[in-house]
């Protein structure tokens, strides 16, 4: 025990003899080495020689990520300062007698039982994945695959997420709001980018816990319609719907977009933090579904993550996301999805990143999750919540790198004339977010009171030019 602890520490010092940063590292003996400067953000605890040893034979973020999940290895404090240090693991260069040197030192490090001589803990994850290429993004399979991420645990869930239960990327005025305030911000901001009037109807694929679905029918009036292959989900929305009296209004049912039938159906569908379970190879009838579902006149947005690689080319963190939390995800560049909307006929109208949003959101998640972690204990084991605290602080550094990215898409069906929307951005500031207007269910007007009155041929529609501030 004491010999394969001398080689740890000796690993160690070697690999981070450079290091600028504030870390340590407890041994499965209990002695500590502090690395770096100052005192350090966070501890990595090797409970067993074994997670070590892989780690430095290999240098293999996802072998690493499953010993944590394991108990294997734990962490104390910023686990975020831990995974940074993915970069200068994968950048180390050596001579070849020092990678023989280090080898050696790694081969006489033990198993990987713990330190009582346990073997790991059980670890959930997905027995779908991977899926045969015939069944992938089959129906059945991707119902198997939403409810592996989504029916967790609503309280679970309930414990990170803001009051009205939205889990996709937030929208932030200032960096310091609160994660309420931007998804009330969020949410608010979609239906100005749809220019959502009274008496319109709402399709929103993917609706999650419907969230969306109430804001724009209590704020904006429409008729609105949301889908979810989560029965957790499904089951929460109706009992929203329910308890704000929105049971004109709003209705949502367990449907595959692939089933949702009509031509011409609905004057603006969204979409937002779902088009990642599609699948590479269904972008195509996903967009041409949409399409479909649409009026003539109507908008379409599509608010999703893309990846800054061409494809979803299997690695360490693809075979993570599949195999422990979306099963089956796949992601493709911006201009890859906007080539595949045009393709299916459709004229994009604007294109916003929010990169740096989904980031803030994430650390806003991330916290709320260790904070609540007694709690979250209570609905799912150990290994669960650490899927979800290393996932989700990966995923924040992700998107701050720039691996990543978030971008909201609005379009319309191409045609000739104008689409509808207003010939500037500037109807989507004239008010602060989370803010809805006062004049939403009201016709855009002349600026003596006189509804404007357009040919049938066209389909332009100036909303709010009254709220416009000229100059600015």
């Amino acid at each position: 025990m004491i010999h394969s602890v001398e080689k740890a520490k000796e690993i160690v010092r070697r690999v981070f003899h450079a290091y600028s940063g504030s870390l340590a590292v407890r041994f499965w003996n209990g002695e500590t080495v502090e690395l770096g400067a100052g005192s350090p953000r966070a501890t990595v605890i090797f409970r067993a020689p074994g997670p070590f040893r892989e780690l430095a034979l290999f240098r293999d973020p996802l072998r690493f990520a499953e010993a944590y999940f394991h108990g294997l290895v734990d962490v104390e404090g910023n686990l975020f300062s831990v995974l940074e240090q993915k970069e200068h693991l994968q950048s180390l260069s050596f001579s070849a007698p020092e990678s023989f040197s280090l080898l050696a030192a790694a081969l006489l490090l033990g198993n990987g039982l713990d330190e009582r001589g346990n073997p790991p803990v059980e670890v959930r994850r997905s027995k779908e994945w991977p899926v045969r290429p015939s069944r992938k993004h089959s129906q059945a399979a991707d119902r198997k695959a939403i409810a592996f991420h989504y029916d967790v645990s609503n309280d679970f869930y309930g414990l990170w997420l803001d009051g009205q239960m939205v889990y996709s990327c937030a929208y932030f005025e200032n960096a310091d709001d609160s994660l309420d305030e931007a998804q009330r911000n969020k949410l608010d901001y979609l239906c100005r980018k749809l220019r959502l009037r009274q008496s319109e109807r709402l399709l929103d694929i993917g609706c999650g816990w419907g969230a969306l679905i109430c804001w724009a029918a209590k704020h904006y009036g429409v008729q609105a319609h949301g889908i979810t292959l989560s029965r957790n989900q499904y089951e929460y929305a109706r009992t929203k719907i329910r308890e704000q009296g929105l049971e004109k209004q709003v209705t949502v049912e367990l449907r595959d977009y692939r089933n949702v039938a009509g031509e011409a159906v609905y004057d603006k569908i969204v979409s937002v933090g779902m088009f990642e379970h599609v699948g590479l190879k269904n972008l195509p009838l996903y967009f041409r579904t949409a399409h479909r579902l649409l009026k003539p006149d109507g908008l379409f947005l599509n608010h999703g993550i893309t990846h800054d690689e061409e494809g979803w080319r299997k690695s360490h963190a693809t075979t993570f996301i599949n195999r422990y939390v979306f099963p089956d995800g796949e992601l493709d560049t911006a201009s890859n999805v906007q080539r595949v909307m045009e393709r299916s006929q459709f004229e994009i109208l604007d294109v916003e990143a929010l990169r740096p949003h989904y980031a803030l959101t994430l650390r806003h998640w991330v916290s709320r999750l260790e904070q609540r972690r007694e709690k979250a204990l209570q609905y799912v084991d150990e290994a669960t919540y650490r899927i979800w605290r290393l996932y989700m602080t990966a995923c924040a550094l992700e998107f701050e790198s720039g691996g990543a990215g978030v971008y909201q898409i609005l379009a319309s069906r191409r045609q000739p004339g104008a689409a509808a929307v207003a010939l500037t951005r500037r109807d989507l500031y004239d008010r602060p977010c989370g803010q809805p207007r006062s004049d939403a269910f009201r016709p855009p007007t002349k600026s003596g009171g006189t509804p404007y009155s357009y040919p049938e041929s066209t389909v332009l529609q100036i909303h709010n030019l009254s709220g416009i501030r000229h100059g600015t």
